[in-house]
């Protein structure tokens, strides 16, 4: 799936419990992250569910991300986001305008203010990692 079936299957459902089971859907998908990667140093801070995030850059200079959390909601949440951010450059993951996805969506204003500001934490970590990337390039 990429952004653009992402936002046909949104507008496709006519009620939020609908796009509610197909996030979860989207869960259920996402590879488990290994143990090893489910580190503190990992942990995404000010999620109400616990979050792992692991990035690198592969050979070509794009941001490789793994991601997995314990709740269900939120790993399709996740998946969300890896269908922003994976496979861009550091460069295309600080520009890309992530909150206009979300709106186009719709999905902010239906998540309670605790899950919000976990993906907000998320979407702060991947756009940290990609500016840690760009300093180190120069």
């Amino acid at each position: 799936m990429d952004l653009d079936e992402l936002r046909e299957t949104f507008a496709f459902f006519d009620d939020w419990e609908d796009k509610y089971r197909f996030v979860i859907d989207l869960g259920k998908d996402l590879p488990a992250l290994p143990e090893a990667m489910r580190s503190e140093e990992n942990l995404v801070r000010g999620c109400q569910s616990q979050v792992w995030l692991y990035h690198a850059l592969d050979e070509h200079g794009r941001l490789q991300l793994s991601m997995d959390s314990d709740a269900h909601i939120v790993r399709g949440l996740i998946s969300i986001v890896l269908l922003a951010y994976q496979d861009r450059t550091p460069q295309e993951t600080l520009a890309f305008d992530i909150d206009e996805l979300f709106g186009e969506l719709d999905l902010l204003s239906h998540l309670s203010p605790t899950r919000g500001n976990g993906l907000t934490a998320m979407i702060g970590k991947i756009r940290a990692s990609a500016g840690s990337y760009l300093a180190a390039d120069t």
